[in-house]
């Protein structure tokens, strides 16, 4: 039997004059897209082309350009699909492909100089999202989560990046609740957006254009009986103030928060002028993470000392190159994360007194906390990951 032709090929075999041309072009990338495990589809105007990209294990890969079609466009049919405003191409929209797939998909389009650009995010499909034990979170982080999601008060912050799986941490956290207690907790959220529907849960979508912002769907949701509050994000100060007082007011509140390390978030919360025997009385555990690439069986030694570029790790693997990894060396993600329990008096000491991420950082290790960067260490030496991908998503700077 003959190898399955490549997508990238199937699209340009397509005739671009055809009314069907746009349909069969976004069904057949989107299949693609979701067979491979792609996050998110990139789809950028550039001159008379269309430039296509895919995030897979969390890396941005071209596939290739494209026309975008003559008597149909690719674009077009995107937001047909997602229910947008095709006759407006002049201001961003956002909205849902509502397919047969059991794969949730989310379309944002963007006007840019050479035409509109659109961004296809996908999600895990329907009946195979995460709870906190399929994570892949180390058996001391899951253990410990797990005592402060039967907490009946406090704050879980989820730090991290841009891209580092933040949200989806904290949808595993909140459907574990739900299974652990059904129908016997109120379980609330205000997102912006709505990524991703967990049953048990009210979720509800910022609107600002309504006046519907974070703080003031916070100050709401209190008002509707709830045990356990999900806040998509805190991204300024009366957001923040907001869940910290649910918080105190004897809520469960699991957020997320951008920022490097659990020492950081501290101080950065600190920077929005939140009072320091707030963040004390309410912050239960501050997690931090990030997701490294996985080698392929492919996979082969470092034969020099500079392959590990710098890192103290006894050996290491680096990325080979076969079929089954696409040639990319990589196949699928692994979490390094670090735990904060806010339950050490010298942290809470030097959380009053307003100490810096650096000195938060030095006592949190004398607590007991293992970084990420240990983490990182570890993964290396066990040849899950590479020097080149720890040095990626974690950078050269070790504090």
């Amino acid at each position: 039997m003959s190898d399955p032709i490549p997508v990238n090929k199937q699209l340009q075999a397509l005739d671009v004059s055809s009314v069907e041309y746009a349909t069969r072009f976004v069904e057949l990338l989107l299949v693609e897209a979701t067979r491979l495990g792609a996050s998110d589809v990139h789809l950028q105007p550039q001159g008379e082309a269309l430039d296509i990209a895919w995030r897979l294990d969390g890396v941005l890969q071209p596939l290739g350009s494209y026309s975008p079609g003559q008597s149909s466009h690719v674009i077009t049919r995107l937001k047909v699909l997602a229910e947008l405003l095709t006759y407006r191409s002049d201001l961003p929209q956002e909205g849902r492909i509502r397919a047969a797939s059991n794969v949730e998909m989310r379309v944002s389009t963007m006007p840019t100089l050479h035409g509109e650009r659109a961004v296809v995010r996908l999600f895990a499909p329907r009946g195979q999202h995460l709870r906190l034990p399929d994570l892949g979170m180390e058996d001391d982080h899951q253990k410990a989560l797990a005592g402060l999601l039967l907490e009946t008060a406090g704050v879980i912050l989820i730090t991290g990046p841009a891209g580092s799986g933040k949200t989806t941490t904290a949808y595993a956290l909140l459907r574990e609740i739900a299974q652990q207690s059904p129908g016997s907790k109120c379980l609330v959220s205000l997102e912006d957006p709505i990524e991703v529907d967990v049953p048990g849960m009210a979720q509800s979508e910022v609107n600002s254009a309504a006046g519907f912002d974070m703080a003031t769907g916070i100050r709401s949701m209190l008002r509707q009986d709830p045990e356990v509050i999900f806040v998509g994000e805190i991204r300024d100060r009366e957001t923040a103030e907001c869940a910290l007082q649910a918080a105190l007011t004897g809520h469960l509140v699991i957020t997320t928060f951008h920022a490097g390390s659990t020492a950081e978030a501290i101080s950065r919360l600190s920077d929005m002028d939140i009072e320091p025997y707030v963040l004390r009385s309410c912050l239960l555990g501050i997690v931090n993470q990030r997701l490294v690439r996985r080698l392929c069986h492919c996979a082969q030694p470092v034969q020099v000392p500079d392959g590990l570029l710098g890192l103290a790790a006894a050996s290491a693997l680096v990325p080979g190159t076969c079929p089954d990894c696409a040639h990319t060396g990589y196949r699928g993600r692994h979490m390094l994360s670090e735990l904060l329990l806010l339950d050490h008096d010298g942290i809470a000491q030097a959380i009053l007194t307003r100490r810096d991420a650096r000195q938060l950082e030095l006592l949190a290790k004398d607590s007991g906390m293992i970084t990420r960067w240990q983490r990182a260490i570890t993964a290396l030496e066990q040849g899950i990951t590479s020097p080149t991908e720890i040095r990626r998503v974690l950078g050269f700077s070790e504090n």
